[in-house]
């Protein structure tokens, strides 16, 4: 087993309502605000340095969103991918990959080196047989099945060269990577990297750094794991909230890390609400994608 450093950092709670389930931060450097879901609320929500807090309620489950060159953002729908225009907040449709398959709903989402929106979906089934894939939707609406056969695609994010893609599946509780052409969009085979143990917790949304160390949320174990190319935990980041569900790079040096959280139940059996984390990063984050749109 290899041994890791852990660390409890000082922990900065930014935001006082109660999320359901926290999701999907993402940090927009022209604007300085930090964007985010409620999947379950379901709402978008962007958050400006002053603390103030804007939402945009969805008509459907809210999975993921991402950047786009316009300034519009990328969200993905239970209904599909759709385009949000923050100035008015109207949503238009790009497509739906999913395409309104029985016991699934778009998951975990962000946006590779090669300008499209990669959107996994996870498995509702109870129990779950299988049926969560990642997408590649590309900015004309296209789109197509890069990984099947998945629990819950989860974990997306690139190396600082994108020359590598980094995925998990939560509830298979593994961490793989994957060869990755920036210019196309092209993957190779899969490669499993890490396998969590139970005190590691689910690997959940994860970000990059630019060492090109993956973080990856431990979620239900309250942790952020920092792996090496290799897939090795090296560093565990101790949270004081167990549904820790995605952290991101943000801040004008991208060394703040942002963490979103879900609602867990607590020892004592009531409901610890989720809410959006933040503490100082030891390494800068790498730069995030914007969809080509």
């Amino acid at each position: 087993m290899t041994k890791h450093a852990r660390f409890t950092p000082q922990i900065r709670r930014l935001i006082d309502i109660p999320l359901q389930v926290g999701e999907s931060p993402v940090w927009d450097d022209r604007e300085g605000v930090l964007w985010f879901v409620d999947t379950l609320a379901p709402a978008v929500f962007r958050r400006h340095g002053d603390g103030r807090l804007d939402r945009f309620d969805m008509p459907a489950a809210a999975g993921c969103l991402g950047l786009c060159e316009s300034g519009l953002i990328a969200v993905g729908l239970q209904t599909g991918v759709h385009l949000l225009d923050p100035h008015d907040g109207s949503l238009t449709l790009l497509c739906n990959p999913d395409q309104g398959r029985p016991d699934s709903r778009l998951n975990d989402g962000k946006v590779g080196p090669d300008g499209c929106f990669w959107v996994g979906t996870r498995d509702e089934a109870v129990p779950q047989t299988g049926n969560a894939r990642l997408y590649r939707v590309a900015p004309d609406g296209s789109f197509t099945t890069v990984l099947d056969g998945l629990l819950t695609s989860n974990g997306l994010a690139w190396s600082p060269d994108g020359t590598r893609m980094y995925h998990s599946d939560s509830s298979g509780l593994f961490v793989q990577a994957l060869d990755f052409d920036p210019a196309t969009g092209t993957t190779g085979q899969p490669v499993r990297l890490h396998d969590n143990a139970p005190d590691e917790g689910r690997p959940d949304g994860a970000a990059m750094d630019a060492e090109g160390y993956y973080w990856s949320a431990g979620v239900r174990s309250g942790r952020l794991n920092r792996m090496d190319p290799q897939g090795n935990i090296v560093e565990v980041w101790d949270l004081p909230h167990k549904g820790c569900s995605m952290p991101c790079f943000g801040g004008p040096d991208l060394r703040t890390l942002y963490v979103t959280c879900l609602h867990m139940p607590r020892e004592d059996g009531t409901m610890e609400p989720g809410t959006l984390l933040a503490l100082d990063a030891p390494v800068a984050g790498a730069p995030v994608h914007r969809m080509a749109i």
